[in-house]
């Protein structure tokens, strides 16, 4: 019955509309969206009321409360976190970082016009694949290079092109599945084309793929295994071998590497990812790769190859539909002549950056984040450094972990989880890992020392 009363006490929207308090919210919003807003924070009213709570209805109180949900809704959802995951590449939190170059690119082409589409020199329409078409191909050895907005598409296309409503002949071992439930299987049926699986899951030889040609073919794909690697009783056909083949029966050889690296990284005692120029060396007609992995630039997928076959894909329809944008396009631009120019772009890159960092360095920050976090939290609070292993992360150097720091958190009450969740809970959201019950903050992607020592958290 109390509840009964208390409900009919709430004020209606429209007494709210007029309420000389809400005067500068009406003059400042639109009337529906602020009509709506208050309308919700009136049912979360009657919500407080029915469970018990007790609320006051004052219309300073709801004000409050409809200022608070204006501020939540029209703040940015996509917000800035701190990654001490210790994974490199990490696809849930957007993958590659870019260089300053890159960014200050992107400024200008955000706020300007742009020559996307026009050649200033002849002073008619151009193409937006010349601002980075010659770039690839002297990075990679190519004839000829085109750029869709990730690997997976450039994938569907070049299969859509090249061998629609054929069959393309892939070993069994090699039917990867991509993030997010994609796999090689999937993308060749969306392509239009009929998958034919040579060999077994660990081992295919090449007179598995001559015995498997007929004139139903339409191409050779070779995928390779970025995020998983098979051992022990295997066998694979090298690419130069299925590129003999590929010439001597008339078909199109396709590598899809993935993650696909412009940079040797066999110098920092991590194994090498498959060169691009190697592949275009060693026979494959086409080669995709992504943008936004070992790469370290903007999500992309960029497909490289023979002239005559890049000109057949720019004339397919798909080609409008899965192009990039001027802002992806300035980032790969800016990144492409970093390769291109700089002898040392690990420096320069923040993936290739994070890959290479010593443990001296990491050491380092280890001990002066330690400081600063002790002081920070309270005396409940254990913080030891720790030797730990990164990923490289999102399919990249499948198997591979990096030797890396961290700084383990233990707590006399709280749990690993409940400590994670109060670092997550921060501003800005600090995202570390747990391992065998302990909170890790590892220090392999973080410059700055203050980035994990929170400006708000929760007491701990």
């Amino acid at each position: 019955m109390n509840n009964n009363l208390e409900l009919r006490k709430v004020p209606s929207v429209e007494s709210l509309l007029v309420d000389p308090l809400f005067k500068e919210l009406i003059h400042k919003y639109s009337r529906q969206w602020l009509t709506e807003t208050i309308r919700l924070t009136l049912e979360r009213c009657r919500k407080d009321i029915l469970s018990g709570k007790k609320i006051s209805l004052s219309s300073q109180c709801i004000l409050d409360e409809v200022n608070t949900i204006i501020t939540d809704s029209i703040g940015p959802s996509l917000k800035k976190v701190i990654n001490a995951t210790g994974t490199v590449i990490h696809t849930n939190l957007g993958r590659s970082l870019l260089p300053e170059e890159a960014i200050e690119h992107i400024r200008l082409c955000a706020s300007e016009p742009v020559n996307l589409e026009y050649d200033i020199q002849s002073g008619h329409r151009g193409e937006r694949d010349d601002h980075i078409e010659n770039l690839i191909c002297r990075l990679t050895g190519a004839e000829a290079a085109t750029v869709v907005n990730n690997n997976a598409a450039a994938v569907l296309i070049v299969l859509n092109t090249l061998s629609k409503r054929k069959e393309v002949i892939v070993s069994r071992g090699e039917l990867v599945e991509i993030g997010g439930s994609f796999r090689i299987p999937d993308i060749i049926k969306s392509s239009a084309c009929k998958l034919l699986e040579v060999g077994t899951t660990n081992r295919t030889r090449l007179s598995d793929y001559e015995n498997a040609i007929s004139k139903k073919t339409g191409a050779l794909l070779k995928v390779h295994t970025s995020n998983y690697r098979i051992e022990g009783f295997t066998e694979s056909v090298p690419l130069q071998k299925l590129g003999n083949l590929s010439s001597t029966y008339s078909l199109p050889l396709i590598e899809d590497l993935g993650s696909g690296s412009l940079f040797d990284l066999s110098g920092f005692d991590l194994p090498n990812e498959p060169l691009l120029s190697d592949s275009i060396k060693e026979g494959a007609h086409l080669v995709t790769f992504s943008g936004d992995k070992l790469l370290g630039g903007p999500q992309c997928g960029i497909i490289a190859g023979k002239k005559s076959l890049i000109k057949k894909i720019n004339k397919n329809p798909l080609k409008r539909a899965l192009r990039i944008d001027k802002i992806r396009l300035a980032a790969l631009e800016s990144l492409l002549k970093i390769y291109l120019t700089d002898k040392r772009p690990f420096k320069k890159v923040p993936t290739l950056r994070y890959l290479t960092r010593s443990i001296d360095e990491l050491n380092s920050l280890a001990v002066n984040a330690q400081e600063k976090l002790s002081k920070k939290l309270s005396a409940n609070i254990k913080i030891e450094i720790t030797k730990t292993l990164s990923e490289p992360g999102s399919g990249s150097l499948p198997g591979e972990s990096i030797p890396s720091l961290a700084l383990a958190i233990k707590h006399k009450k709280l749990s690993a989880g409940k400590i994670a969740s109060i670092f997550r809970m921060s501003n800005p959201p600090i995202i570390g890992r747990i391992y065998k019950n302990t909170f890790l903050l590892d220090l392999r992607c973080i410059d700055n020392v203050d980035d994990i020592v929170p400006n708000t958290i929760t007491p701990l």
